[in-house]
């Protein structure tokens, strides 16, 4: 099937108490562990790419990439772009064939991340494809920069309600407590905060820095109405460490096809993990208590 857009496989999942994964793609072997692991627990699934992956990959070769992927695969398939950087950057994804995207505006004031975020809502529902946004700051290692603990704010349900209303988003990304990139301690997250929230906008939610996270912070973050869930890090990790091992083991192996692919399975196999647990809490009651 083509690509699809986002908006329908969160709806059911906000609907039904489950999340979608979006998984951060780097490169071909990356989305086809994905696609694989998607298909053989028959789950939808988000490819997601920040601007620097763009740059890095090319925007009509992920594109390409992704189409394939997606008319190939028996299973529905986003393409999101991952923390949009500006205007140009969201126009330029969505004339790409982008079916998803987030803009991130949440370094800004609160008013002008309003005016950044209602703009795009414009431009983005008028070619119907749905927009993400975050509020609140979340910490840890971003791709263009870091946050520490100090500088990570939580968001605050009462201006969620309205940040929501005034825009128009689809999804929201509030900060809660999670990181981006690798915990160095056991994460606090603010469960009471995030249902707050989640009962405030009615719409589906997502957490962004869930890589790391125990099992049971995905599932309680679920249960108070997380709808997406995005990982990054947990698939960098194994891809490293198991073409290192590889190439450890084989140290004249030259032959990218044979060495790529214990890092593709080793990915499958994380991402799978990843699904399933995204999946565990599908048809429960939204309820933090438990």
């Amino acid at each position: 099937m083509p690509l699809v857009t986002s908006k329908a496989m969160l709806e059911d999942a906000y609907r039904h108490h489950y999340a979608v994964v979006g998984f951060a793609i780097h490169n071909l072997e990356v989305m086809k562990a994905v696609t694989e692991a998607a298909e053989e627990l028959e789950a939808p699934v988000i490819f997601q790419t920040t601007p620097r992956t763009i740059h890095y990959v090319g925007l009509d070769y992920m594109v390409s990439m992704a189409k394939v992927a997606a008319q190939s695969a028996k299973v529905p398939i986003a393409l999101h772009l991952d923390h949009g950087d500006s205007v140009e950057t969201v126009v330029r994804c969505l004339r790409a064939g982008y079916t998803s995207l987030m803009i991130d505006g949440s370094h800004l004031p609160f008013q002008e991340n309003v005016a950044l975020v209602k703009r795009v809502v414009e431009i983005a529902h008028a070619v119907g494809v749905p927009v993400e946004a975050e509020l609140g700051t979340i910490g840890g290692a971003e791709e263009v920069g870091s946050v520490g603990e100090a500088e990570a704010t939580y968001t605050d349900p009462a201006l969620a309600e309205e940040f929501v209303a005034r825009t128009g988003i689809d999804f929201l990304a509030p900060a809660f407590g999670t990181a981006h990139g690798v915990y160095k301690g056991e994460p606090q997250l603010d469960f009471a905060r995030l249902q707050a929230i989640s009962r405030r906008v009615a719409i589906p939610l997502v957490m962004h820095g869930a890589s790391g996270l125990p099992d049971d912070g995905v599932r309680r973050s679920v249960q108070c109405g997380v709808s997406k869930v995005n990982i990054s890090t947990e698939l960098k990790l194994p891809f490293a460490e198991a073409l290192r091992d590889y190439l450890l083991a084989h140290p004249n192996e030259a032959d990218p096809r044979r060495y790529f692919l214990t890092a593709r399975e080793a990915v499958k196999q994380a991402a799978k993990r990843k699904i399933l647990l995204a999946q565990q809490s599908k048809g429960e009651a939204n309820d933090s208590s438990t």
